[in-house]
């Protein structure tokens, strides 16, 4: 299948022309500005799918909305009815379609013209008003808000926000990007579609969020970044790094039986740190009420005793490096850990809270 994307080189055609050869499309003919328009019609002709998402909506003049929206759109239209393929034709929009600005008209008659297109030919047409799309290699200052809000907090530059309380409705390109290539799969029906999901917010929700982020390094404290919207943020913030801001230092505490560091901490499950302990370094000689912790040895041998604070039952377990087993402790149930091999001892541990000072549920019970 040949596939030719105008708009190559721009936000949603960079993304898209990437995961159309995730997908095993290779024979992509990416059309931009720098294509004259003999290529562009000359790979129109044998093309088997189009994607239009080349388009105007910062030009000098109002003179440009028509030329690079309406007008490209007719000469894409041209070419596909003179090479008499019925060659399925999707089309980028916008959400000012309907308004009464040279912007808003010149994607009206665009729509337009793909319409009569589809049902002169017979030509499948897709059709989308998109929303505010964000996602990685999105511009600030040009393609969306998000992008913008996204490099100022990351590069420490004040956000002007003019109404916290303004209603937005966003779509993450990754879901752009699926939806236009289930377009190349048969059975689609043509006309006007939208891609799912779509999320409504707030400008100031999503500053919040953005800045969240942000503080997130210090205080170790994630936010809920696996699902839906804070998911699509926090990969769209953190896109905006430069390699010197990939990596950051998290607080360690040493003393004479080795390191304890805490690197990730959530609000709803818990936390992650690691410790060391040198040979013959016990560590622990606790127990907890609720509170549950999980340990990974990945360096050395240990032994774990535990002991039933009310029945005395007493229980042991060695554990090596090489075993990938996971230790958990059990409320009720006082415990240590003591390095028992020739090399120092390294564990990673997960506790289902966040430890507290004020209540740390932890309270001495040597064994």
């Amino acid at each position: 299948m040949k596939i030719v994307v105008t708009g190559a080189n721009g936000f949603i055609g960079k993304n898209l022309c990437t995961m159309l050869a995730e997908q095993g499309y290779t024979d992509i003919v990416k059309v931009d500005r720098e294509t004259t328009p003999a290529e562009l019609a000359a790979s129109l002709q044998v093309a088997d799918f189009v994607f239009h998402l080349a388009g105007v909506n910062r030009p000098q003049t109002d003179i440009e909305f028509k030329e690079g929206n309406t007008d490209l759109t007719a000469f894409i239209i041209e070419a596909l009815e003179t090479a008499g393929k019925k060659t399925p034709l999707m089309l980028s929009s916008s959400t000012q379609a309907e308004r009464d600005n040279a912007y808003g008209i010149s994607k009206g008659k665009a729509e337009q013209l793909v319409k009569t297109y589809g049902e002169a030919t017979g030509a499948n047409y897709f059709i989308y008003r998109f929303p505010n799309v964000f996602g990685k290699w999105c511009r600030p200052n040009y393609n969306s808000f998000v992008a913008t809000f996204c490099h100022n907090i990351v590069n420490d530059i004040e956000l002007t926000i003019h109404d916290p309380a303004a209603t937005v409705t966003l779509v993450y390109i990754d879901d752009v990007c699926n939806e236009l290539i289930g377009l190349l799969k048969a059975g689609q029906s043509s006309g006007y579609r939208q891609v799912s999901p779509e999320y409504p917010t707030t400008v100031g929700e999503v500053a919040n969020q953005l800045q969240a982020f942000k503080l997130s390094r210090d205080s170790l404290i994630t936010e809920n970044v696996g699902t839906g919207l804070t998911r699509a943020l926090y990969s769209t913030y953190l896109s905006h790094f430069t390699p010197q801001q990939f990596s950051y230092t998290v607080p360690a505490y040493g003393d004479d039986r080795g390191v304890f560091c805490e690197m990730l901490k959530t609000r709803q499950a818990g936390q992650f740190s690691f410790f060391t302990a040198h040979p013959g370094i016990t560590r622990g000689g606790h127990y907890h009420h609720s509170k549950n912790e999980k340990f990974l040895v990945i360096k050395g041998k240990a032994l774990f005793k535990f002991e039933q604070i009310s029945t005395r039952e007493r229980y042991e377990l060695t554990v090596t490096g090489e075993q990938f087993q996971v230790v958990e402790t059990v409320p009720g149930w006082s415990h240590d850990i003591t390095n028992i091999g020739d090399d120092e001892l390294v564990v990673m541990l997960w506790a289902n809270e966040i430890f507290d000072r004020k209540a740390p549920d932890t309270f001495a019970s040597p064994l």
